[in-house]
């Protein structure tokens, strides 16, 4: 009787997410790269579209194809909405910043749940890099571990970002969850949307507080890797709570 081994999780997407890139040639040498390692979405989020010339010289004729699919995003939550699962890159320690690990760990990680999914790696800008409301959206947040991140240009840090993704893609899984199951970052918005609005009637949140704890909720909820029935479900709690509690109010001031 033949042995089957099992075959790679592979995602039904991948995409890069370049958040407010200052220089046309790094989106052009990131699609470069994106397309070396199989990644089939550039997304860019920025006000305009940045000169398509300067993009394409560095992008060769390779990656023009990404170049001219290229989705500009007017916020970074636009261009999270349809992803399952988003890595967020970042140079900076932080309190309140998510668990931080080497790029190899944490793809190790998104390939554990890759199976179906929609999966992207997000970059700031090269000044500055991602500041926490992006981070916010991540499930994941990756550092290079080197001696100074910051002298690592843009396209640097996608090449080793999306090497090591391929990498941990390419490596067998025993077991793998369907994509239909996942929240998108679509849907775990509006539930973090609901859980806002009721934490904030019962005065839990307070305008001292209130960014601290929700970081915290989100990074514990981002750990559960919730299903959309499951966030479904939360929304429902929600929602209903809600209603009551304006039943109430409204009863009290008549």
């Amino acid at each position: 009787m033949p042995h089957h081994h099992p075959l790679p999780a592979q995602p039904q997407e991948t995409a890069i997410i370049l958040v407010g890139p200052r220089y046309p040639e790094n989106i052009g040498a990131s699609a470069r790269i994106a397309c070396n390692f199989g990644i089939s979405r550039l997304i860019v989020v920025a006000g305009e579209e940045p000169d398509r010339e300067r993009m394409l010289k560095m992008a060769t004729h390779k990656a023009a194809h990404l170049i001219h699919d290229l989705q500009i995003a007017a916020t970074t939550a636009e261009a999270a909405a349809p992803f399952h699962f988003i890595v967020g890159t970042t140079a900076r320690q932080g309190r309140q910043r998510p668990r931080e690990q080497a790029p190899r760990e944490v793809m190790e990680e998104v390939a554990a749940v890759a199976a179906g999914s929609r999966i992207a790696l997000m970059f700031g800008p090269e000044n500055t890099g991602l500041i926490n409301e992006d981070l916010d959206l991540c499930q994941f947040t990756s550092t290079i571990p080197t001696a100074d991140f910051s002298s690592l240009n843009l396209a640097q840090a996608v090449a080793i970002h999306a090497y090591e993704l391929h990498l941990a893609l390419s490596r067998p899984r025993s077991h793998a969850v369907p994509e239909a199951e996942y929240a998108n970052s679509f849907d775990l918005e509006g539930m973090y949307d609901h859980i806002e609005q009721v934490l904030t009637r019962v005065t839990f949140l307070h305008d001292t507080n209130h960014t601290y704890w929700m970081r915290n909720i989100r990074q514990f909820l981002g750990r559960v890797r919730l299903r959309k029935k499951e966030a479904s479900m939360i929304r429902g709690i929600c929602r209903k709570f809600l209603w009551h509690s304006t039943r109430e109010q409204e009863g009290s001031e008549r």
